[in-house]
């Protein structure tokens, strides 16, 4: 722990070689950042990146669960916890509960639990929250170094990392009164539901027409969830394009969507209609593309029926064949460098 902290680098130094992963799904920072800090290893030494302003006399938790990892033997660590406070106390409030499905009393641990510093019923649609947490294997939560005062509780089911309700379908819990964080509050039980979306009315008959749906730009693209760390990201389109805008469509990374500005390119076929676009991907790392309406215009002069998004997660090196050498008689007291060329 630290107090009075005003840096924006934080170094943790290890007794062994150590490598880092999962840091998009597995850290969590709180209060929750508008930017999701840089997590890197080199050697002993994980290096820690705040690229948020700090908030003054604020208590600060970043949780490494299995982020950092020995690399001889690949054991991670669990539950390494680092508090700061940019003041001169720590925060020590907590909360813990649970959650259950509401319609059958069984456990999914892909919720997670958020807690809301407004009481206005449109917080969870319009804001990101104070503080997050995850569910454990038995559907448990545990909020710790929080600030006192009050609070609002809710669960969803948000695997793009916004934090926030937008989809009814969707698992979605929230406690029935405030929670007021003094002294020790007592465990909090919420039910998670969804609300089933409204079945499609059967589609008339066929006039011989096309349907105003079918004018649209149509295409397909060579990653649907998970992008091979070695290939580019390539849109098929049913149509060759007239027209194609690189500034209208944003390429991003990570839950928050911070834009990526430079390092990558497009390219057109002859056929104009195979786009390719190069990057060098970080493994194990969520991207995607925010694409305006107009971002491309086939011959036909069909384009996007509205704005869309595209969000998938790069492999991790583990998923490729791996190479193991042993060294014998190796000092490493000189930190010896092995070059493959």
């Amino acid at each position: 722990s630290a107090y009075r902290f005003d840096n924006k680098r934080i170094n943790f130094t290890f007794d062994e070689y150590v490598e880092v992963a999962n840091v998009q799904q597995n850290l969590i920072v709180s209060p929750l950042p508008k930017q999701t800090p840089e997590v890197t290893s080199k050697l002993k030494t994980v290096t820690v990146r705040i690229k948020d302003t700090l908030e003054e006399n604020t208590t600060y938790s970043i949780i490494f669960d299995d982020i950092i990892k020995d690399v001889n033997e690949g054991n991670a660590v669990k539950n390494f916890i680092y508090v700061f406070s940019t003041g001169d106390r720590i925060d020590s409030m907590e909360l813990t509960g649970s959650v259950e499905l509401a319609e059958n009393g069984k456990i999914d641990t892909t919720l997670t639990v958020m807690l809301h510093r407004s009481g206005d019923d449109s917080a969870v649609y319009k804001e990101r929250p104070r503080y997050i947490a995850k569910l454990d294997g038995t559907g448990s939560f545990h909020f710790r170094f929080l600030a006192p005062g009050k609070y609002y509780l809710y669960a969803l089911q948000d695997q793009a990392g916004i934090y926030r309700y937008t989809d009814k379908s969707k698992l979605f819990a929230f406690a029935d009164s405030a929670i007021l964080l003094q002294g020790k509050p007592e465990p909090v039980k919420l039910f998670a539901y969804s609300v089933p979306a409204p079945e499609k009315p059967a589609a008339p008959p066929s006039s011989g027409r096309k349907a105003a749906a079918d004018k649209r730009l149509k295409f397909q693209t060579s990653t649907t969830s998970t992008q091979d760390l070695l290939t580019d990201y390539v849109f098929q389109f049913e149509t060759p394009l007239r027209n194609f805008d690189s500034t209208k469509i944003q390429f991003t990374t990570d839950t928050l969507y911070t834009p990526v500005r430079t390092g990558y390119s497009w390219s057109l076929d002859s056929t104009k209609k195979t786009l390719t676009f190069k990057f060098p991907w970080k493994e194990n790392t969520r991207y995607g593309f925010i694409m305006q309406k107009d971002f491309a215009t086939d011959t036909s002069g069909y384009q996007l029926l509205k704005a869309d998004t595209l969000d998938f997660m790069s492999r991790k090196k583990a998923e490729y064949a791996g190479l193991k050498l042993k060294f014998r008689n190796l000092d490493m007291s000189i930190q010896p460098t092995l070059l493959l060329v």
